[in-house]
């Protein structure tokens, strides 16, 4: 099915509810922020469709702790430009957001057995705002971001996931950014390029896992072997994804999006679980 096929499809069936939907996107290039691309564009489009969530909590591959989850409780998030190479008008972006100080310190709690600790340095970085800024472009929503652990295993993210799933009923949109495949050494630079056979092998295992809800599968790390070591030399950007899937249970209904391989090994692929 189409992206703008598949948007139309969950227009549909996203009605207002007290339940929020989960939302994973694959963020990609920062240049996705400020350029037309068909992901720009479906972010808008489902941002429209998204019910009006009363916070969101963000789950994004550039924020990683070791030891502790990291939950900012600042009351407004600085808008992080963390990268480097790319035009001025990209470092000009801004996100002026409110913070959710109170709820960010239930997180603390809510996440006490995952060693949670508060935090009020971050703010929002680049897996964030590049998105959030098509989803809700007036930034009239307050969000705030939790950190990942990268000491622990893959498992971990699922835990984290089921651990905030009950946000759902208080309004919490529980956004995940990065990417199901994410090798940038293996990028290539020419438009239109092939892309890698491990990056669609994976990108489909992947697909294939979540739609019959064998998170399990997606965790293990021996299993999945040397074809997660080629989609993910480091495995950040690969762990927000699992969050999400920990977060849903199963009264959700799951529809991808934006399913295409860009710069030969970066999926792009996004997905949302909402309540059938």
């Amino acid at each position: 099915m189409s992206t703008a096929a598949s948007l139309n499809a969950l227009h549909d069936r996203l009605k207002p509810s007290a339940r929020m939907p989960l939302v994973f996107l694959g963020h990609g290039s920062p240049m996705n922020a400020i350029e037309d691309t068909e992901y720009s564009r479906a972010w808008s489009e489902l941002g429209r469709n998204l019910p009006r969530p009363q916070a969101i909590l963000v789950v994004s591959a550039h924020w990683m702790s070791r030891g502790t989850t990291l939950v900012d409780v600042s009351a407004m998030p600085r808008t992080i430009h963390d990268f480097y190479g790319f035009p001025d008008a990209l470092f000009e972006q801004d996100y002026p957001a409110q913070g959710a100080p109170d709820l960010a310190r239930e997180v603390v709690t809510l996440l006490a057995s995952h060693h949670a600790e508060e935090d009020d340095h971050w703010g929002l970085d680049h897996g964030a705002w590049t998105v959030l800024k098509f989803l809700y472009p007036k930034a009239d929503v307050p969000v705030f971001q939790v950190s990942i652990d990268m000491t622990r295993g893959l498992d971990h993210q699922l835990e984290i996931g089921k651990a905030l799933s009950e946000l759902r009923d208080r309004g919490v949109l529980i956004l995940g950014s990065g990417n199901v495949v994410h090798n940038l050494g293996a990028v290539k630079w020419n438009k239109g390029a092939r892309p890698h056979d491990f990056a669609q092998e994976f990108d489909a295992l992947f697909a294939d896992k979540l739609e019959v809800r064998d998170f399990k599968a997606l965790a293990d790390r021996k299993a999945l072997g040397s074809l997660l070591r080629q989609a993910h030399p480091s495995i950040d950007h690969y762990l927000p994804a699992l969050t999400i899937a920990g977060a849903s249970d199963g009264r959700d209904d799951l529809t991808f999006m934006t399913d295409a391989i860009d710069l030969a090994s970066i999926s792009m692929r996004s997905f949302v679980f909402h309540t059938a």
